[in-house]
Formats: structure tokens, C-alpha cells, sequence
């Protein structure tokens, strides 16, 4: 009976193995036609602009490193000295782009979460109203803030009014989407218990869930101000300030050392605010497991 049931194991095992490795041929499989199909379109993208007369990537390769050394043939020129006085002089440029992302994000935050809790399905009876709450956050999503940005500054003209407005208005969809996902999945125990007891619908989110949902909305909004730090960089290039308007002006200008510099300024200052976001979202998941 034992060498029956052994024998019964191993014969089911090794079944187990067979469609194993049949499910990783396959796979196997999938990913090198896809690999393939990739390959193909780039390359029959490079040949379709070589037709085009767009630039030829194939008489390029040979120059691909000529615009980093003049840069850094620039910069050399320029010293240690000259390096440092150019950090200084767009210092206030990159903490005007800082500023940018913090008023935007901080913004988002408040209006994305009162707009979230309206668009959870678990915390409003009505479904019409959680439709349309959610068609209003996926139309704040679809416009990136560039395009959205473009339009201000023909409005507002240049200047960070127009960017603080463009990255606000994308990261309240964005946040007001991650905060519904997570009020959809909070317990409903204590919003029943002040229910019971007379407490209006604000009462219920104030005190059942709020406390609940608040270290996940304070860990999604650290990690959209990443995102926005570099979005407001990026629209300084369509006229929004910061320190992106000052990047397309010395690009313009092929001004290495200031390019160099400017690259380097933007670089830190997102590490260093991916750190801090970093260290304080371990803070608050240290904090929400010890709750």
C-alpha cells in the first residue's frame, strides 16, 4: 500500500514538472516573439526616418558622444570656481521648482482625498454620484501636464501660476484614484458604530475612516512628489519657470558648463527628495504596524 502511494506521488509529481516546463516553453516563447516583434519595429522605424530624410541613426552612432564631451570640455573650462558660482546662480530657479511640486502636491492632497471619499463605492449610497465623481477624476487624469500647462501660459503667461495650476490638476485625479482604492478597502466597523449613534455622513469619514486610510494617503502623496518635482522641471520648457526654463534656454544657447550644472542640480535634488520620501513612508509603515 506504502510503495502504491510513493509510487501514485512521484508519478503526480512528475506531471507537475512536465506542465511546469511546458508553461515555461511557452512563455519562453512568448517573450522571444515578442522580443523579435520589438526589434523589428525599431528597426523598421529607423529605416522608415532614414527614408524620410529625418537623420540617419546608423551615421550618427560615430558622433553619439561628441555633445557629452563638449559639455564636460565646457565645464572643465569653466572650473571648480565657476561651477560653483553657477550652482548659486540657479540655486532660487530650482527652489522655485521645488516650491512648484510642494504647493501643487499639498493642494492635490486636500482636494484629491475630499474628492476620493466621494468616489468610493463602499462610502456613497448614491451610484450616480460615484460615477460622476469618478468621470471628473479620469478626466483630471487624461490631460499630461504639459499639454494642460501650454494652454495656461497662453492664458496666465509665463511663470510658475501656470505650472503650480498644471500639476495640480493631473495629481488630484491621480491621488483621488490611489485614495478611493484605498477607502474601498478600509473596515466599515467603526463607520456602522457612529452611524448607529446619530453621527452625520462627515462624522463617519472624520472619525471612521480617515484614521484608517490617512498613513496610506500621506505615503501615495510622498510618492507623487517625486513625480511632481520632475514634472515641474519638465514644464519650465514650455514657459512655466523653475528651473526647466532655465535648462531650455542654455540648451538653446549650447552652454555646457550651465547645462552641466543645471542637470546636476535637478538630479540631487530628486534623490535627495526620493530619500527623505523614502525614509518617512518607513516611518509612517512603522507607525501604521505598531497601531
Amino acid at each position: 500500500m506504502a510503495a502504491r502511494l510513493a509510487l501514485a506521488e512521484a508519478s503526480r509529481l512528475a506531471e507537475i514538472s512536465q506542465a511546469y516546463e511546458c508553461v515555461a516553453r511557452r512563455r519562453t516563447l512568448y517573450t522571444a516573439a515578442l522580443l523579435g516583434l520589438g526589434t523589428l519595429s525599431i528597426l523598421g522605424g529607423l529605416y522608415v526616418a532614414d527614408e524620410a530624410n529625418s537623420g540617419s541613426f546608423w551615421g550618427g552612432l560615430d558622433k553619439f558622444f561628441d555633445y557629452p564631451i563638449e559639455l564636460l570640455a565646457g565645464a572643465y573650462e569653466k572650473g571648480l570656481v565657476g561651477l560653483f558660482r553657477l550652482f548659486l546662480e540657479y540655486l532660487p530657479y530650482l527652489v522655485e521648482t521645488v516650491n512648484i511640486a510642494l504647493v501643487s502636491t499639498v493642494l492635490a492632497f486636500f482636494l484629491g482625498g475630499a474628492l476620493s471619499f466621494v468616489a468610493s463605492r463602499n462610502l456613497v449610497s448614491n451610484p450616480l454620484l460615484v460615477g460622476v465623481m469618478r468621470r471628473v477624476m479620469d478626466v483630471f487624469r487624461a490631460f499630461p501636464e504639459i499639454v494642460i500647462a501650454l494652454l495656461l501660459v497662453l492664458i496666465f503667461g509665463s511663470g510658475p501660476v501656470a505650472a503650480v495650476i498644471a500639476v495640480t490638476t493631473h495629481t488630484i485625479g491621480a491621488l483621488a484614484k490611489q485614495f478611493s482604492e484605498v477607502n474601498e478597502n478600509c473596515d466599515l466597523k467603526a463607520v456602522e458604530g457612529i452611524r448607529s449613534v446619530g453621527g452625520t455622513w462627515l462624522d463617519q469619514m472624520r472619525f471612521g475612516v480617515l484614521p484608517q486610510v490617512l498613513p496610506n494617503f500621506l505615503s501615495y502623496t510622498l510618492l507623487r512628489l517625486e513625480v511632481n518635482v520632475r514634472a515641474s522641471a519638465i514644464l519650465g520648457f514650455v514657459g512655466a519657470g523653475g528651473l526647466g526654463a532655465e535648462l531650455k534656454m542654455v540648451v538653446d544657447w549650447n552652454y555646457g558648463a550651465d547645462i552641466l550644472v543645471i542637470i546636476f542640480m535637478l538630479v540631487a535634488s530628486i534623490s535627495f527628495i526620493d530619500y527623505l520620501s523614502g525614509w518617512l513612508r518607513q516611518k509612517l509603515i512603522g507607525q501604521t504596524s505598531q497601531i
